[in-house]
């Protein structure tokens, strides 16, 4: 990183290097208000400034980067600084480096290597190793050149689940758009290539997968692959049976209920459900709930009144004897 890429953080958010935790807190609410890009919409230099105020409280925030920031300057990034690999030893405070005469890590990395004779040691192997410097560096034909992968969540509404969408999301001081495919589950996760931490060596990046939460919808409900509902319907549709237009995500349905239908019994549409990402449609499984009316007119009581006088089914049939 050339001395020109550095990054003031205390500067960025106006406070001191003394500055305490809730300093640091008041200084980034106050100045990302300022910039939020809702309230500048349009500014490319608003949005610009939202992402550096963003990055600066990200290091601040955190004690064990705030500290390596402190005492390295514009190498504190690089992975591995302050932390040495297994075996070697290494106290960067007693040692005579001056990291302003480096044009960039590579040069200070590639001295520090040489004092210690080539490789400072190597954790493990595998394709899905991951290397920083902090844990040693690979020596020739050990582990994976490929980065860290890095997970992080996404909150998406049902539609968007649903159908599929385009989310442009921050990561760390990234932009980038991501196309959700149609069908996603919460729980399940959604995999950005080459959008991981890079491999401090070979700098190809891992991958970023987006786990998945699905704000809750207010009439259907996720049970495994499949989708649940509840759907009232009236005493006399019970008994007589109906039909009713039912919209699913796979389209409007005409459900028929049939007579007799008991509450809280299900009715399985096949195909009705949820979409898979890799096609298909799980099931919509409808649960019945006989609603009983509450108000009354005078005409539909005296009608109840004359249905129970003919009714000729008891179902408490069999309950007289009944003992504990």
């Amino acid at each position: 990183m050339a001395a020109t890429d550095f990054k003031d953080y205390y500067q960025i958010l106006g406070v001191t290097k003394t500055a305490s935790d809730a300093e640091i807190r008041q200084a980034f609410r106050r100045l990302a208000r300022q910039y939020h890009p809702d309230l500048n919409p349009g500014d490319k230099a608003a949005e610009a400034k939202f992402k550096e105020i963003n990055e600066a409280h990200e290091i601040l925030s955190d004690k064990e980067k705030r500290q390596k920031y402190d005492q390295f300057g514009r190498y504190w990034q690089q992975p591995g600084v302050g932390g040495p690999g297994p075996g070697v030893n290494v106290d960067f405070n007693n040692m005579d480096f001056d990291f302003g005469r480096y044009n960039n890590f590579d040069e200070f990395i590639n001295e520090l290597l040489g004092r210690f004779g080539g490789y400072a040691g190597a954790t493990g192997g595998g394709t899905g190793q991951t290397y920083t410097y902090g844990e040693g560096f690979p020596g020739p034909g050990v582990g994976s050149p490929v980065g860290a992968d890095r997970e992080a969540e996404i909150q998406l509404t049902f539609s968007e689940a649903l159908k599929g969408c385009e989310k442009r999301l921050q990561v760390g001081a990234e932009t980038i758009t991501v196309r959700i495919p149609a069908g996603a589950k919460p729980g399940s996760k959604v995999r950005v290539k080459g959008k991981g931490q890079a491999n401090p060596l070979s700098q190809i990046r891992g991958d970023l997968y987006l786990r998945v939460r699905v704000t809750p919808h207010s009439f259907f409900k996720f049970d495994g692959d499949n989708l649940t509902c509840e759907l009232p319907i009236t005493p006399d549709e019970a008994v007589l049976g109906t039909q009713v237009n039912l919209l699913t995500p796979a389209g409007s349905v005409n459900l028929n209920i049939p007579a007799g239908v008991r509450s809280g019994q299900s009715l399985r549409l096949q195909g009705k459900g949820w979409p898979g990402v890799k096609g298909g449609m799980g099931d919509l499984l409808v649960k019945i709930q006989v609603i009983t009316p509450k108000d009354l007119t005078a005409a539909e009581r005296d009608l109840y009144q004359q249905l129970a006088k003919l009714r000729q089914s008891h179902p408490r049939t069999g309950l007289e004897n009944l003992s504990l």
